[in-house]
């Protein structure tokens, strides 16, 4: 029997995920969610089933750790599986057929993703699958696979979540550039993550020197992290732990204090503990919870109604839902409380703040998965504007690629993908392609 005490040092010490890396507390906290995983709903035998499992991508600069805690989610998820962006196929994802020489039947191979159905599908060098990514829209929203191939029409399960790590083209992230043009990723694939979480390495003297005590402290035997025992507390300070829940921002309470030792939890009883969640622990929504999700959403959907911003759908409102249901998981309760709703708000938060920032620590919802950065954008403006200017003068509303360059050159419209530009303001409806190398202004 798994007790209940180890809850709490669940709770408040996700470093057990993976103790080796310091800090990104935040990111663990999403990545012990996925573990967890929301309700699968279905209303009735024919209504297409609602998916409970999270979807995390997180995007970073190289060196930060992010292969090293997707392998330690894969380690203590009950079913994990964890592949490499680079060394992926299509097929090596989703299924394959394949014939016997011998007898000449068909069979199926199933890929990643069907063998981690019910589990967690750990996903590598994301960015280096390039054309393969589209082969997991169908799997990451319908959870299913399906295959039409020589004559043999088949649907196989893939109840996954799927944690993928990306480094951003260049190899050091674009802070100028949404994430889209740091990963070359369509907005289809990359609106099918529940969060998206950005690990930038800024040079900080406190941090570089903690993180660096850190490190060395691992290296030479001497870390606050132990393996000896579980229950690092006594009930006294777990139940201070508990009621400060409501009051205390989840990013502080996950933080340990310099003068407490870390008692790690061993993989096999946390992966114990996770099964024993999924399989048994189906929680509901509170009244409480349920307002608390729905005024973030609105308030959400009241900061995007520009026409060039990011739409905010109800997707990401049964992202906060299926977050929530995990956090409630977490503790194996029934009902999942606002204060639940609340560390996921906080969670959301986060991830959106350094999304979607512009740079100076302003939220810009303008900053859209499809459209462009702040530099690109402004000068993608420039660029109609001036082309509306030269249609009224001369009545002509088609351009050619070499006319495009001239009149970019005439307002000083410098920019390294000029193509990529004009890709960019064709997919906004700007410009409509007519040939290879012919653009029609779109009029208002």
């Amino acid at each position: 029997m798994l007790k209940v005490h180890s809850v709490c040092t669940v709770l408040t010490s996700f470093s057990s995920l993976c103790p080796a890396i310091y800090g990104h507390l935040l990111v663990k906290a999403a990545l012990a969610l996925a573990l967890f995983g929301g309700r699968q709903k279905r209303t009735d035998k024919s209504s297409v089933p609602v998916r409970g499992d999270p979807h995390i991508l997180i995007v970073g600069d190289p060196g930060l750790g992010k292969s090293q805690m997707l392998q330690a989610v894969c380690n203590v998820a009950p079913r994990g599986i964890y592949v490499c962006g680079n060394s992926t196929s299509t097929t090596g994802l989703t299924v394959s057929l394949s014939r016997d020489a011998g007898t000449g039947d068909y069979a199926l191979e199933a890929g990643a993703l069907v063998l981690a159905d019910q589990g967690l599908c750990c996903i590598d060098e994301f960015d280096k699958l390039g054309n393969q990514q589209q082969a997991l829209l169908e799997a990451m929203e319908q959870q299913s696979v399906s295959l039409a191939k020589a004559g043999i029409v088949s649907s196989l399960p893939a109840r996954t979540s799927v944690v993928a790590a990306a480094n951003p083209i260049g190899g050091h992230y674009n802070r100028g550039k949404t994430v889209s043009e740091n990963l070359k990723m369509g907005s289809a694939l990359l609106s099918r993550f529940d969060v998206v979480f950005l690990l930038l390495d800024i040079p900080d003297e406190s941090h570089d020197r903690r993180l660096s005590e850190h490190v060395m402290a691992n290296r030479t035997g001497k870390g606050r992290t132990s393996s000896a025992t579980v229950t690092r507390t006594s009930t006294e300070l777990e139940t201070s732990i508990l009621l400060q829940h409501s009051t205390v921002p989840l990013s502080e309470r996950l933080q340990v204090p310099a003068s407490e030792s870390v008692d790690v939890i061993p993989a096999c009883l946390l992966r114990k503990y996770i099964s024993y969640a999924r399989q048994y622990v189906q929680p509901t929504l509170s009244p409480e919870a349920a307002k608390t999700l729905q005024d973030f959403y609105l308030s959400l959907r009241s900061q995007s109604h520009s026409a060039n911003a990011t739409p905010i759908t109800t997707r990401q409102l049964e992202s906060l839902i299926r977050l929530t249901e995990a956090r409630a998981k977490l503790e194996l309760k029934e009902v999942a409380t606002k204060s639940d709703a609340e560390d996921v708000v906080e969670i959301m938060k986060h991830s959106l703040a350094v999304t979607y920032s512009d740079g100076l620590g302003n939220l810009d919802f303008e900053r859209s998965q499809l459209g462009s950065g702040m530099s690109q954008r402004s000068a993608a403006k420039r660029l109609v504007n001036a082309l509306h200017s030269h249609a009224q003068r001369t009545n002509q509303k088609q351009f050619d690629l070499q006319m495009l360059r001239s009149i970019a050159d005439k307002m000083n419209i410098k920019v390294m993908d000029f193509q990529g530009l004009l890709n960019s303001l064709n997919e906004q409806g700007f410009l409509l392609k007519k040939g290879p190398k012919l653009y029609q202004l779109q009029t208002i």
